[in-house]
């Protein structure tokens, strides 16, 4: 499969996913929206967009995101994400997003130490993490693929 196929099967995955949370699962009542990896903005753009009235916190290295699709200033956190998601742990966010996978087996299986927990650690009960690597972490309930994913392309979870 071509690189172009590949990014696009994994943004069609994303959407699919996000509108399926937005769609038929229940989030807690009160809870932020946690993106992890603001990249561009597209899926920030799409999580305001689509959870109106939450807060959508976004995090990344730097901030590179379009202009139309830039958080305010106190709903961007910058720096490393390992280190400055750790702030955010118990906040009992309704969803996080992450989307932070390289697609080099040996730089993702690093983020993979840390990222399970911290997701887990950021989630209210009830609340649902949507992620383009899987999160392995006892307090996450993998949900049912949905038909148009292919096996192992983007998971959800539920927080327990």
């Amino acid at each position: 499969m071509s690189r172009l196929d590949s990014f696009i099967n994994r943004m069609s995955a994303q959407r699919d996913l996000l509108n399926h949370v937005r769609d038929n699962l229940v989030l807690p009542e009160a809870g932020e929206v946690f993106e992890i990896g603001l990249g561009n903005g597209r899926t920030y753009s799409h999580l305001r967009e689509n959870f109106p009235g939450r807060r959508v916190i976004a995090f990344d290295r730097k901030l590179a995101s379009h202009a139309s699709a830039t958080p305010a200033a106190n709903d961007f956190v910058e720096g490393e994400i390992r280190e400055t998601g750790q702030a955010y742990l118990g906040r009992q966010a309704a969803l996080v997003h992450a989307d932070i996978g390289t697609g080099y087996d040996d730089k993702d299986a690093i983020t993979l130490t840390w990222l399970p927990q911290m997701v887990s650690g950021m989630l209210a009960n009830g609340g649902v993490a949507v992620s383009g690597l899987p999160l392995d972490h006892p307090d996450l309930e993998l949900l049912p693929r949905l038909p148009s994913i292919a096996e192992g392309r983007y998971f959800h979870y539920r927080r327990r």
